[in-house]
């Protein structure tokens, strides 16, 4: 028996059960790993919220670090005694253990510990995917980067410093206007305090971004793409606020023909070849140095609930991640 996080149903932090479960041999294409951490992230708010369905009942968490025990039938990348970190599908990462598909596992180098790969690998990923793929960064650019104290924030506030980008970035507090100004973003905006789109305009000379990173959806959407230059692009990656309503393409048409996408991690990591890429990027960056990864929170795993408050209020910075 080993202790995980469960769901039976949809709602508050309050329907996370911390229970005994069986675990099962891995079958073939599958490894058992002892997690040492686990990341707390907004997409599992989703999940048990059921903004995003699963079938029930179900376990949550998307990433964590640990130690392959055992792998199954015709999985040869990694063996038992490998130090491995993931993030992706299926959701249960919120456990002492479990068994998952042996190829969303990548080992991890020396350099980095369990506690900052469970930290970084899901929102890392996602930085790497932003910034590297669905709109390439050259260096040069000023970009409009909303939640930048956030876990994802601050890895992209020191992404963007390393690439030579000009980083403008939203926060809730003048507290974490500093934290994302000492992680590499140059302008800040409070958004209790000022309107943002104002302050965009203002900031470039009333030429607007090439690209907008949206991960709080419904509440910044519209205000997002009038902060956009014609033919700009609108990442909107997340629905912290609840998700974007319905709305006319020619939106788009009337602001300058715009671009938009909605991109998710699990379509980018999709291909072995590609997750093996943008994780040996972000190990580089991380090695290198050029991004810091702050744990700033840490939770017992059966103290989960507190931490979903927590996070939902907009109480956390940087990264969070729970201790089996």
């Amino acid at each position: 028996m080993t202790k995980a996080i469960r769901i039976l149903k949809t709602g508050g932090p309050e329907v996370m059960e911390y229970v005994d479960v069986d675990l099962p041999a891995p079958g073939p294409g599958e490894a058992l790993i002892r997690q040492m951490a686990c990341g707390l992230n907004f997409i599992d708010v989703y999940f048990r919220t059921g903004l995003y369905a699963q079938p029930l009942p179900a376990g949550l968490g998307m990433e964590g670090a640990g130690v392959v025990e055992a792998v199954g039938a015709g999985v040869s990348h990694i063996q038992p005694g490998d130090r491995v970190a993931y993030a992706g599908r299926p959701c249960g990462a919120y456990a002492e253990a479990r068994v998952l598909p042996a190829d969303i596992l990548v080992k991890l180098p020396d350099a980095i510990g369990f506690e900052t790969a469970a930290a970084m690998m899901l929102q890392g990923l996602t930085v790497q995917y932003l910034f590297r793929r669905t709109f390439r960064l050259q260096g040069g650019e000023t970009i409009l980067f909303h939640a930048a104290a956030g876990g994802v924030g601050l890895i992209a506030c020191q992404w963007a410093r390393a690439l030579g980008v000009t980083m403008i970035g939203t926060v809730g507090s003048d507290e974490k206007a500093e934290l994302a100004k000492a992680n590499g973003c140059v302008h800040t905006i409070n958004y209790n305090k000022e309107n943002f789109v104002e302050r965009v305009k203002e900031i470039t000379g009333g030429q607007g971004v090439p690209v907008v990173y949206d991960s709080i959806g419904k509440d910044t959407f519209t205000g997002s793409l009038d902060c956009l230059s014609p033919l700009g692009m609108m990442v909107s990656y997340g629905s912290a606020s609840g998700p974007v309503p319905p709305f006319s393409l020619n939106e788009l048409a009337s602001r300058g023909s715009l671009f938009i996408t909605r991109p998710s991690i699990f379509s980018y990591t999709a291909k072995r070849d590609d997750l093996e890429m943008m994780a040996g990027e972000l190990f580089g960056m991380v090695e290198s140095g050029k991004i810091k990864i702050d744990v700033n929170q840490r939770y017992a795993l059966k103290d989960v609930a507190q931490a979903h408050r927590d996070l939902e209020s907009r109480k956390t910075t940087g990264s969070t991640i729970l201790i089996p």
